[in-house]
């Protein structure tokens, strides 16, 4: 069974990068029509997609982020890592990694999530 399980400071402070690294167990990023995305979640708000790499190793990032959202992975380490440069305290977050198969309408394995605090 796929398990998602994301990993990386919890504090972060202005001006600085955020980087998050979700680690995929049970199955692969290269295997064929799965895309594997970051969502996150401000306090008192809804979910908000952030971007995806998929199994060839594309990208799309929400226009919203475009300027400072990376998303990479390590195939050697079944690995994919989330960069977003430049934040501030409204970049403070619940941050969830996800995978979605193609064909569906849902993102169908979550990660638990992990809190990321911007403050300085």
């Amino acid at each position: 069974q796929v398990q998602l399980l994301e990993s990386g400071p919890g504090l972060v402070k202005p001006s600085q990068t955020l980087s998050l690294t979700c680690t995929v167990s049970g199955g692969s990023l290269t295997t064929t029509n799965y895309y594997y995305n970051w969502i996150r979640q401000p306090p008192g708000k809804g979910l908000e997609w952030m971007g995806y790499i998929g199994y060839e190793g594309g990208t799309g990032y929400s226009p919203s982020l475009k300027s400072h959202i990376t998303i990479s992975r390590d195939t050697s380490k079944n690995q994919f890592s989330l960069q977003l440069s430049s934040v501030t305290p409204e970049d403070t977050a619940v941050y969830y990694c996800a995978r979605y198969s193609g064909g569906q309408t849902y993102f169908e394995v979550w990660g638990q999530g992990t809190q990321v605090t911007v403050s300085s």
